[in-house]
C-alpha cells in the first residue's frame, strides 16, 4: 500500500512538471514570435514558478540540513 501511495505522489509531481513545462514553453514561443528579449518569458507566471523552484530548492535543502 505504501508503494502505491509513493507512486501516486511521484506521478503527481511528474504531471505538474509536464504541465508547467508546457505552459512555459508556450509563453517562450509567444515571446519569440513577438520579438521580445530572451529573458521575457521568465517574468511570466510559469517562469516565476520555475525560478522560485530553481532558487528555492537549494536554499530549502541548506536550511533543512542546518
Amino acid at each position: 500500500m505504501e508503494n502505491l501511495i509513493t507512486l501516486v505522489k511521484i506521478m503527481a509531481v511528474f504531471t505538474a512538471a509536464i504541465i508547467l513545462g508546457s505552459w512555459f514553453s508556450a509563453e517562450a514561443k509567444k515571446s519569440k514570435l513577438k520579438g521580445e528579449p530572451p529573458y521575457k518569458p521568465y517574468f511570466t507566471p510559469p517562469g516565476i514558478i520555475i525560478l522560485i523552484a530553481i532558487l528555492g530548492l537549494p536554499i530549502a535543502v541548506w536550511i533543512l540540513r542546518h
